[in-house]
């Protein structure tokens, strides 16, 4: 169950007002209704805790998070952003379907579309739904008893837990975890259904050997354990989704030491001297491990974005917003890739820091996983 049942979470007036001149703002058409709407939400705001956003709100507050997203270098894309309503499911089976139909939907046979499926938001009495797993598909972890870590070493926790509700995997490199929902019913596991995964072997354009390691990763990053927060009202099951950007996945995912840790295998396939850091046989390793993935996912016809790209496009992005009137918040640890960062353009500047409402947040009462 939930770590907080009790806990209420009433609506500011002040926190709903705010929200709703920002969005009249940038929707000069609908002006004209700003005063009415702004007494009927206080009113509501006052009779019940809480209060319901129109249609036109609940879209432009989830691509308004998306835009304020300091962490985000893929914000260039903001305004496409699609917004699924159904704010009306709010049991483990509703919601986990409604999850699995987001990913069909944004495949588009590889031309991936930028989503968020929005369920029922949070009551004053308390959260009304979460998702547990970080992204809709992870991939399960299992620690052998000698220490050693097959599959994704960061989801061992997570995986213990599918454990405990049922779920059994084949104890391989990429057993897909269920879907862990927690609604007021308790917490259930849902399958992903064969038709809702997408997944991407990575070869290499040179090097055949490449695919003899295994390598595969799944197609749509579809963040899923953030809580959507818009004009105070918390939406703490909201999955979005964009495309990935290939260091993701060549330079973290499968990279990291307590993950997949590839990088000495491919050193050793490429017969690089791996006597000393000073060789920089990681470097050179990583480099040709994103050629593989980008070279993987645009021959699979997969939508992804390399981070030279994606710079020069972030960059545009703020000079826009600036252009608005608007402030760019921006993590400098997050935007610069972590591959030739010193080589794009988002290395050599500073950026504004700022907490922006609506915004997507990790909620502390948030079951651990």
């Amino acid at each position: 169950m939930f770590e907080s049942t009790t806990r209420r979470r009433t609506v500011e007036v002040q926190d709903a007002t705010e929200f709703l001149h920002g969005f009249f703002e940038e929707n000069p058409r609908l002006r004209e209704d700003r005063e009415k709407r702004i007494r009927f939400v206080a009113e509501e705001i006052e009779r019940t805790g809480t209060y319901r956003h129109t249609k036109r709100e609940l879209v432009w507050g989830a691509r308004a998070a998306w835009r304020n997203a300091s962490k985000c270098i893929g914000r260039f894309y903001w305004q496409s952003l699609h917004v699924r309503d159904r704010r009306d499911l709010r049991t483990g089976e509703e919601i986990a379907e409604q999850c699995f139909e987001h990913l069909r939907s944004s495949w588009r046979g590889g031309r991936l579309r930028p989503m968020i499926t929005i369920f029922a938001p949070d009551t004053p009495d308390g959260p009304t739904a979460r998702i547990l797993n970080d992204q809709l598909v992870r991939y399960a972890g299992y620690e052998a008893a000698d220490g050693t870590l097959i599959g994704d070493g960061q989801y061992l926790e997570i995986t213990r837990l599918a454990e405990s509700l049922g779920w059994r995997g084949s104890g391989g490199r990429f057993d897909v975890l269920p879907l862990l929902v927690e609604t007021g019913e308790g917490l259930s596991a849902h399958q992903l259904p064969t038709d809702a995964l997408k997944e991407v072997e990575i070869v290499h354009p040179e090097f055949s050997w490449f695919s003899e390691l295994g390598l595969r990763w799944h197609a749509i990053p579809t963040q899923a354990d953030m809580t959507l927060e818009v004009g105070g009202v918390h939406y703490g099951a909201a999955p979005f989704n964009g495309w990935y950007l290939s260091t993701e996945i060549g330079a973290r995912n499968l990279v990291d030491r307590h993950r997949y840790d590839v990088l000495p295998e491919i050193g050793r396939r490429m017969r690089l001297d791996m006597s000393s850091e000073r060789t920089l046989w990681r470097d050179r390793a990583m480099i040709e491990l994103n050629r593989a993935v980008l070279h993987s996912y645009d021959s699979q016809g997969v939508t992804i974005t390399d981070h030279h790209t994606e710079s020069r496009r972030f960059i545009e992005f703020v000079e826009r917003e600036e252009r608005s009137g608007r402030t760019c918040p921006a993590d400098w640890s997050w935007i610069v890739p972590p591959v030739s960062g010193g080589l794009t353009p988002v290395y050599h500047r500073y950026y504004d820091e700022a907490e922006l409402c609506p915004r997507f947040v990790r909620d502390p009462g948030r079951s651990s996983t």
